[in-house]
């Protein structure tokens, strides 16, 4: 298993925004929960509003990142973020006005994939796809 601090990817977007995913992690509940950081590297505040998703479900979960999604390329399946029972994500929410240089933590948890499926995207709405491999 990685350490904490071991980064499985990183994906840079728009305004200098950076994403590093540091744990995929399985458990045998049969979810994966993604976690890392989200690192505002540009000049102005930055709002997570376009990651939430389209779907007017998970909108109630505001300034988060219910929008993300693993992708496994291999099956042709993708696994969308947990909701709780009042349709709010199972993810890091609040992710309004994060300033300049500022690191926040992030985490989304997902249904599994199949035991041996370990390679999968993660995506996040307007960032690049970051490949990532499933430990435990």
């Amino acid at each position: 298993m990685p350490e904490p601090t071991e980064t499985l990817a990183e994906v840079k977007g728009e305004k200098d925004i950076v994403v590093a995913i540091t744990e995929a992690t399985r458990d045998s509940g049969g979810f994966v929960t993604v976690k890392g950081t989200l690192t505002n590297g540009g000049t102005q505040s930055f709002s997570a509003t376009r990651w939430v998703g389209q779907e007017t479900e998970v909108q109630k979960s505001g300034s988060s990142v219910a929008g993300a999604v693993l992708v496994d390329l291999k099956g042709k399946k993708r696994y969308y973020v947990l909701r709780d029972t009042e349709g709010r994500c199972l993810c890091t929410t609040g992710l309004n006005l994060i300033r300049p240089r500022e690191t926040r933590p992030i985490f989304a948890q997902f249904p599994a994939p199949p035991a041996g499926v370990t390679e999968v995207d993660f995506e996040l709405p307007t960032m690049p796809p970051a490949k990532i491999t499933i430990s435990g």
